[in-house]
């Protein structure tokens, strides 16, 4: 026998499953946002670039050096470069040769853009 409890019980069960779906809030993406966004997303793949990206982003606006990169994550200069232009070529770093070192900032933009597609409500 359903009991007034187990009907409200119900109810608020599918209420709660219908708030817990998700959508993109803009909606499905066209050849050339798919690209794009891919490219960051295979950038961002690699465990190493994650781990310089993380290191370059925790500093905020200031740029940081490839020679602090090394030492500080225990990986190679030529290994620090080759990632680190992976990071540049998607877009999510840039980079300024000042004297033998290169420094790198984080593009902000290019993160509002992932967060946007990425914002799932």
């Amino acid at each position: 026998m359903t009991t007034p409890t187990d009907v409200a019980t119900a109810g608020k069960m599918k209420v709660a499953a219908r708030d817990e779906c998700c959508a993109l809030f803009a909606g499905p993406v066209g050849i050339a946002d798919a690209e794009r966004i891919a490219s960051l997303l295979k950038a961002l793949s690699d465990p190493t670039r994650l781990r310089l990206l993380s290191h370059v982003a925790a500093q905020g606006c200031q740029s940081v050096c490839a020679c602090d990169l090394t030492e500080t994550l225990g990986i190679s200069q030529p290994t620090v470069s080759h990632h680190m232009k992976k990071l540049v070529d998607a877009g999510l770093l840039t980079r300024e040769q000042r004297g033998r070192w290169a420094h790198y900032s984080v593009v902000l933009s290019t993160f509002a853009e992932l967060r946007a597609f990425l914002d799932i409500d």
